[in-house]
């Protein structure tokens, strides 16, 4: 159980402007992994349910962080339904993200005070999220939605807090356009964390990227 209460979660994913997400079978490279961007400057990192060692590598990730990165929160992703956010809670997840928007879950969580971003695709999703108990709510598929979505949505529910996942590139020309938007952050997978640097474990080379992006995001959020 997380010791952080949702609104202090908020802010720090809020602020962190990047969230790296990823998932890999090999608890070393995810160790590894979770290092490089902490140096970078990462201060959330998403795990993903995607794999059959997930629970055994978020709860080694866990440790890691608690030891080793104690301003980092660690959330996992993917989550599908509240016993897999229950099971993930139970390992110390600071928060869950999900792909859907599942009822279920987000009941699950606002009993239990833990904090929940559903995924949306849709203007009519993200107000029944808001009903759910959501705060900050991801944009999935963000490659398929795109950053007009984003202004589209923002016009009628100016309040929401949204996060694009899929589609966002720690390049000046995505993040540009993803946070003229009016995102409050965004998650970015293998677009950050590349096949080439976990193949070469390259990992000096992912603290750099990460540093990258972060230093360009900061220009938009002078």
């Amino acid at each position: 159980m997380s010791q952080l209460n949702k609104s202090q979660i908020s802010s720090i994913m809020a602020s962190a402007g990047i969230i790296p997400v990823f998932y890999h079978g090999d608890p070393e490279v995810c160790l590894q992994v979770v290092n490089a961007c902490y140096k970078g400057g990462c201060k959330v990192f998403e795990y993903t349910n995607r794999g059959a060692k997930a629970k055994t590598n978020f709860a080694v990730l866990k440790k890691f962080i608690q030891e080793n990165c104690p301003d980092m929160i660690l959330g996992i992703g993917s989550i599908l339904n509240a016993e897999q956010a229950a099971e993930f809670v139970e390992l110390g997840a600071d928060f869950i993200v999900s792909p859907i928007l599942d009822k279920k879950t987000g009941k699950w969580c606002t009993k239990n005070d833990i904090y929940w971003v559903p995924g949306c695709g849709t203007l009519t999703e993200c107000a029944k999220a808001l009903t759910y108990g959501a705060d900050i709510i991801k944009v999935f598929p963000g490659n398929v939605l795109g950053p007009g979505f984003v202004k589209a949505v923002l016009g009628p529910m100016p309040m929401l807090k949204l996060m694009p996942t899929g589609g966002v590139e720690p390049t000046e020309k995505s993040l540009n356009e993803w946070f003229k938007a009016g995102v409050i952050c965004v998650g970015i997978g293998s677009q950050l964390i590349s096949n080439s640097v976990i193949d070469n474990n390259d990992f000096d080379k992912l603290e750099l990227n990460v540093k990258n992006a972060f230093t360009i995001i900061a220009q938009f959020r002078k």
